[in-house]
């Protein structure tokens, strides 16, 4: 582990808030040199978190991890992670976190009351409360509707969903172009972007109606489509992830060639504005900065695409980690790089006015005897 790295504060530590009995964390597993990671940071990554009073959560569903990073009051980077089986999609603010996992969708709240501390340290302690069990169905990105609704990408099923009270899930939308729901993966349907409460864009690798027909179509089928109209806003895209709409644009990544930026809906084109060295997926925005996520590029599976061509004439290798980026320069504001065994991220979301947060695992040890009580209404 890096010097950087034994400067952020890890997992293992007393958690104790006032009125709440949480046992000791216990930290990761002892892991040997061959797995081992090594986490590097910008020297100015938690001065930025700090001054824009926010933290980050972030997923790598290779590792199965949930990362929380903020900032601790003597100034350095606080970094915690949890264990989520396949961890993907996530959305969230300063009073709960929704994640997609392996099998289940879980909701996870903040227990501690405004001015509370755990440890006197962590602003926020996310507690899994409920867990809707979809089985195995490759969720990817999810959102939260404006009556509180989650809705999320069934990647395996080609559609957009809700949870159902009794079966795996209620399928809500689906592309005009697939002609059944079926359990073949046929278009990668992975991103969603929510305007005002609503589902609004998604990506989709290609426009395939047969079983893993978009590992055909990676290069140049790309697509990004209107869920009210059915309207295809742009094509032509290279595995395009993470549509979001900020500032009155439709971002988007275009991660077979490296690249966020924007659609211009006259003409309907991918206005590229900034390269990142990596396979990207996942991105947030918080006023004139864009968080990505970076992954190495899949063997196999992701080769092959402009984004090797792109590295190359940059002699630069993939990353995994995440870039802070100004929308106005385009410039990398801040960064945070894994080296080692973890190799692939998928989502980030931004936790505004949260500064040190904390979550327990499902399976976690701690969990057993984490105990909250609700105030008494006698």
């Amino acid at each position: 582990m890096d010097k950087q790295t034994e400067e952020a504060e890890n997992s293992a530590e007393q958690v104790s808030p006032e009125n709440t009995n949480v046992p000791t964390q216990t930290s990761p597993a002892t892991t040997t040199e061959s797995d081992k990671t090594d986490i590097n940071f910008s020297p100015g990554l938690a001065a930025f978190l700090a001054s824009s009073n926010l933290s980050i959560g972030f997923t790598s569903y290779q590792t199965g991890r949930l990362y929380l990073i903020g900032h601790g009051q003597d100034g350095k980077l606080a970094l915690h992670e949890a264990v989520y089986p396949q961890a993907m999609g996530v959305t969230g603010d300063a009073d709960r976190i929704y994640l997609g996992t392996l099998t289940q969708i879980v909701r996870m709240e903040n227990v501690l009351a405004p001015g509370q501390r755990a440890n006197e340290v962590h602003d926020k302690v996310y507690v899994p409360r409920n867990m809707q069990t979809t089985g195995n169905i490759d969720v990817h990105e999810l959102g939260i509707r404006d009556n509180g609704r989650i809705v999320f990408v069934n990647t395996l099923y080609s559609c957009l969903c809700e949870p159902s009270m009794t079966h795996s899930f209620k399928p809500i939308w689906k592309p005009e172009f697939i002609s059944k729901l079926a359990a073949e993966d046929r278009c990668h349907l992975n991103g969603l972007a929510m305007v005002d409460g609503r589902p609004k864009y998604v990506t989709a690798v290609c426009r395939s109606d047969v079983v893993d027909g978009w590992r055909d179509r990676r290069q140049d089928g790309g697509i990004i489509i209107d869920i009210d109209s059915n309207e295809i806003m742009a094509e032509g895209l290279s595995m395009p992830h993470s549509p979001r709409v900020h500032d009155g644009k439709l971002w988007v990544l275009n991660s077979g060639s490296g690249e966020l930026g924007w659609i211009d809906p006259a003409n309907k084109a991918f206005m590229p504005v900034v390269f990142f060295p990596g396979f990207l997926r996942g991105l947030a925005f918080h006023n004139d900065h864009a968080f990505v996520t970076l992954s190495k590029p899949r063997h196999g599976r992701f080769e092959g695409l402009e984004l090797d061509e792109k590295l190359k004439e940059k002699d630069a290798d993939a990353w995994c980690g995440i870039q802070i980026v100004s929308l106005s320069s385009g410039d990398v504001a801040n960064w945070l790089r894994f080296d080692g065994t973890i190799t692939e991220l998928f989502d980030i979301c931004v936790l505004p006015g949260v500064r040190n947060p904390i979550t327990l695992g499902p399976q976690s040890v701690e969990i057993r005897d984490f105990l909250t009580i609700e105030d008494p209404q006698w």
